[in-house]
Order: C-alpha cells, then structure tokens, then sequence
C-alpha cells in the first residue's frame, strides 16, 4: 500500500511540477498582432518571430487582428487556450483603450507579462517660425501667446495625445488640440506653419530634422535615444520624472504556466541581444528593452495609473 501511495504521489507531482512543460510548444505559435500589416508593430513582431521559430522548434505566424483600437487581437489573446500557444504584441494603447473605451479585457488582470520589448520614445518638434531653441522658451512663448499655438495628435487619446496633455500639466504650456487620422496629415500641416508643436515618434521626423524644417527640442524618454542622442531629455530640461514611449511588450493569456512565460521570455531576450535585432529595432527607431515579466507586469500597472490620472486631469474624453 506505502509503494502505491508513493507512485501515485510521484505520478500527479510529474504532472503538475515544470518538467511538464519540458514538452512546450507541441505546435506553432501565434503571435497575435492588433494592428494592420506593414506597421512598426508588424516590423517588429515578424523580426522577433523568425529567430524565436529557430529557438523553439515550431513556427511562430504572425496573426494579425486589426480592429477595435487593438480589443480584438486582446479579447483573442484573452480567450485562447492557457497554453503559451497564443501570445500577443501590444503598445500603450493597449492600457489606454480600456480607460477610454468599454472593454472587455483588463492588461493587469486578463493577461500574463512576458516581456517589454521596444521603447520609441517621442520628440518634442517645433516649427523654426516659433523663437524658442529649449523646452524652457517654448513654455514661455506659449504663455505669452495664448491661444496661439496648435499642436497635433495621431488622434483624441491617442499617446501622443496623452503625452502633449501630460506635458502641459507639467509645464503650464498653453498649446491647442488638433486631433488627426494618424501623423500624415498632421506633418504636412506642421511643415506649412499651421501646427507650431507635436510630440511626433523619432523615425517619422528624421529627415524634416536633417533638412532643418522642423527643430527638435527633447526627447520624451528618461534617457536619450540611440537613434537621437545629440537632443537632451524632457527630464534634462527641467521636468523630473518625464519618461514617456511608446512601447511593445509581449503578453499572454492570464494563468499560462511560469516555465513557458520563461521560456519565451528567455529566447526573445537573447534575440533582442542580437546586432541584427538591434539594427532593425534602431531603423524604427526604437531601443530594445527586454525586461522580467516582474518589471514588464510592474510597468504595465503604472502605466494604467499614470494615464488614467493625466485623463482625469485633462478631462480627456473619448471621440
């Protein structure tokens, strides 16, 4: 009777210790991606998903699921299996979705953290017509001026809505909203004079900076970018505590077992280590993170914080 006690005991502790998992994955991996094909999302999710398909043995397809301001990839995320077979790529707007919209997800109670991928911080541009080569006179002539300078914004609460609204709150800046469907238009009207401010991402405004028809004056992050690193930090020009980007992460379902978030975190850092990944992370001018599912799980829950106090401050509403 002791002997079968303890190869029953031995039976059910193989199958629920991480040795199960040794098996993982048992067929390919979708790596679900909320947004339209030929993104900077896209971009970097089918660069993690080659070498990561070498790594563990099955191929992993980029899904991509456009809709909904990203619910759509999430609420899929959100409902597959608990299997590590399903993961997602989400940004920001993935946490600020939920505080603007009806949802059906939570990022800090429907999902399991993985691991930060990217961070593309945001450049603070002015038009050369507008008298101010810092941070610090931008604010004043904007003060002096009210009412008078536009920024833009990819659109009402998009991040770079919330951005320019958090830099007003820290800085008293008196610029007016001209929400846009995406950046296009809003460059075109930022070249002309129209629009005096934004808060563009560094990649798009690259060759407007080198021509010298816009001007750079910091960068949003707690550090200066690689792909920018001539121009100081917001937090450099006076406003401690900025630290803005946009950002990737990986997540999966919520209760998917530790050893395969493990796992996947592990090979995806060692991708992200790589000089081809970084050259690539570098032309979307992004830097690659590679967080613990703790410090990407702990970033997640203050950036829901953060945001939804910048929208109550701001009285943003969604359009």
């Amino acid at each position: 009777m002791t002997k079968i006690l303890i190869a029953a005991f031995c039976a059910v502790f193989f199958t629920f210790t991480p040795s199960a998992q040794a098996a993982y994955p048992d067929k390919p991996i979708r790596l679900i991606v909320p947004l339209s094909a030929g993104g900077g999302m896209d971009t970097i999710a089918r660069a993690v998903a080659s070498p990561l398909s070498e790594k563990l043995g099955q191929q992993v397809v980029v899904d991509n699921r456009a809709g909904g301001g990203g619910s759509i990839g999430a609420e899929l995320t959100k409902e597959a299996p608990k299997d590590g077979h399903t993961i997602l790529m989400a940004s920001a707007t993935f946490v600020i979705h939920p505080l603007l919209y009806p949802a059906r997800y939570a990022p800090t109670r429907d999902y399991a953290t993985i691991t930060q991928v990217t961070r593309q911080p945001y450049v603070l541009m002015v038009h050369p017509g507008i008298p101010a080569k810092t941070v610090k006179e931008l604010v004043a002539y904007s003060k002096a001026n009210p009412n008078k300078m536009n920024y833009a914004s990819a659109g009402q609460g998009s991040l770079i809505h919330l951005t320019t609204e958090l830099f007003k709150v820290r800085t008293g800046a008196d610029l007016n909203h001209i929400p846009y469907k995406g950046m296009g238009g809003a460059y075109v009207d930022m070249l002309s004079g129209r629009i005096q401010a934004a808060f563009p991402s560094i990649i798009s405004v690259l060759p407007h900076l080198k021509t010298g028809k816009l001007r750079a004056l910091a960068v949003t992050s707690a550090q200066r970018s690689t792909s920018l690193s001539e121009i100081p930090t917001l937090q450099e020009n006076g406003i401690p505590g900025f630290d803005v980007s946009q950002w990737y992460g990986l997540f999966a379902p919520a209760g998917t077992p530790r050893p395969v978030i493990d796992r996947v975190h592990r090979e995806v850092v060692d991708i992200l280590k790589t000089a081809e990944m970084q050259k690539r992370m570098a032309g979307d001018g992004a830097d690659g993170v590679g967080s613990t599912p703790a410090a990407f799980a702990a970033y997640v829950k203050d950036e829901s914080a953060s945001w939804a106090e910048v929208i109550k401050k701001s009285n943003i509403k969604a359009d």
